[in-house]
């Protein structure tokens, strides 16, 4: 499972930094490339939810193995992807995958390990191993594109996750599904297809030549049909993704939002460093991928730090901090863009974006799931993974996607995309500071 968890961490972050090759190979240009990252997280986030009730209805290690083998499948396809157009559509079902197995590894490492130092034990290194995973992801990433090729960032993951299928086949008992309740296929849909019409109508509305002009404004008017379509599903449902009681706790839904609205800028700022280093700077990707190690150690020392900090400050001056070291994060990414400075200028960006995503995901995530029942907490818990996935990925989108537009070419595209990332941040920033944590 941990395995499982690890290449499935590595695939959220191991393609920025392979990003220029691939655009290079396929003659993509940089706001369309936005398509490789936001389409893992759109199908990954959008399914979640859906994901762990499968494992109800039809048993986990069933859904697990189904899961494993789609996201298996689709990294293989990634890798020997002919086009741009099935690139894409092997990051989807990666996403697919993803949103389908761990829910189901997840509910395994419980099941296996009974409540007590055991189980806390096995989680604790699920987590870790997840961290880690996000962490290498980048330095993987520039490794490998500049040995092998950035194909095998794919292609390097299959044999492990065929191992994981016959050790999941071996290791991991079957059991009979928990209950057959009903399945909100519709909901899963529409959560799907909202923030895929939006990608598509930003990329298409940046493009300088408009061969459709009439495709961006379709596209968005789409994402916005299908926004309100699912709502009016979720509240019809007998068994819907999000139960509108959600919507009656205040503090996990700013909490949610300001989840989505931190994770856009987090997920941009990723991006930039990878376009700023190879292409502003000419470095190359294993260049690029030394030079974000600080970025790794700075995560890896949040994670340590931050839970100790969040019971002395609160968590709601730890959001309010995490949001304000992002803050000067952008900031000081559009400074240094403007003035065409070294690679190494970019390590205080790197070490501020850490402490934002320390502080504030942590702090958000102890909100969100705060007086969960064991009636809701999957809920909880699921609603606020979805909250940061396609958070991030329609920050990609709308900050990337307008900033490299060759629409907007007569701007610095750093200084646009900064910028726009910090507006979102000014909404998070009064979003969270109405955030009342209710007592224990």
């Amino acid at each position: 499972m941990a395995m499982l968890q690890f290449f499935i961490a590595v695939d959220v972050t191991v393609v920025n930094v392979a990003l220029p090759s691939i655009g290079a190979d396929f003659g993509v240009s940089g706001h369309t490339l936005t398509w490789v990252v936001v389409g893992y997280t759109i199908t990954g986030g959008g399914l979640l939810m859906l994901g762990g009730r499968l494992g109800d209805v039809l048993g986990r290690r069933r859904v697990l193995l189904l899961g494993t083998a789609l996201f298996g499948a689709a990294s293989l396809l990634a890798g020997l992807a002919p086009s741009f157009a099935v690139l894409v559509a092997a990051r989807l079902l990666q996403g697919a995958g993803e949103a389908i197995a761990l829910p189901a590894a997840m509910a395994v490492i419980v099941l296996l390990f009974p409540e007590g130092p055991r189980r806390s034990r096995a989680l604790s290194v699920w987590a870790a191993v997840a961290s880690c995973g996000l962490v290498l992801g980048f330095v993987v990433s520039g490794v490998i594109t500049e040995l092998l090729g950035w194909r095998w960032i794919f292609l390097a993951s299959v044999p492990f996750i065929l191992l994981v299928l016959a050790a999941a086949v071996f290791l991991v008992p079957g059991e009979r599904p928990a209950g057959r309740a009903p399945l909100d296929l519709p909901g899963s849909l529409l959560l799907i297809a909202a923030p895929l019409l939006f990608t598509l109508g930003v990329v298409e509305a940046g493009a300088a030549d408009g061969a459709l002009p009439w495709l961006p404004p379709l596209a968005l008017g789409g994402a916005v049909v299908a926004g309100v379509l699912f709502v009016r599903v979720e509240r019809r449902s007998r068994n819907p993704l999000v139960p509108l009681r959600f919507f009656r706790n205040r503090p996990r839904v700013l909490a949610n939002t300001a989840t989505a609205l931190l994770s856009a800028a987090l997920s941009t700022s990723f991006l930039l460093f990878t376009y700023y280093l190879q292409d502003r700077l000419g470095a190359g990707p294993l260049e690029a991928g030394l030079t974000m190690v600080p970025l790794a150690v700075s995560l890896i020392v949040a994670s340590v730090l931050v839970p100790r900090l969040l019971g002395r400050w609160g968590a709601r001056a730890c959001v309010i901090a995490g949001i304000a070291f992002t803050v000067l994060a952008m900031a000081t990414i559009a400074l240094i863009a403007s003035l065409g400075a070294a690679g190494w200028a970019l390590v205080p960006a790197m070490v501020l974006i850490a402490a934002g995503m320390g502080f504030g995901l942590v702090g958000l995530q102890y909100v969100a799931v705060t007086g969960v029942t064991e009636a809701d907490a999957g809920v909880a818990s699921g609603i606020q993974r979805a909250a940061d996935q396609l958070g991030g990925s329609t920050g990609v989108t709308l900050y990337v996607g307008l900033g490299f537009a060759p629409a907007l070419d007569t701007f610095d595209p750093f200084l646009v995309s900064s910028c726009l990332a910090v507006v979102g941040l000014a909404v998070a920033g009064a979003v969270a500071g109405r955030i009342v944590v209710p007592s224990a």
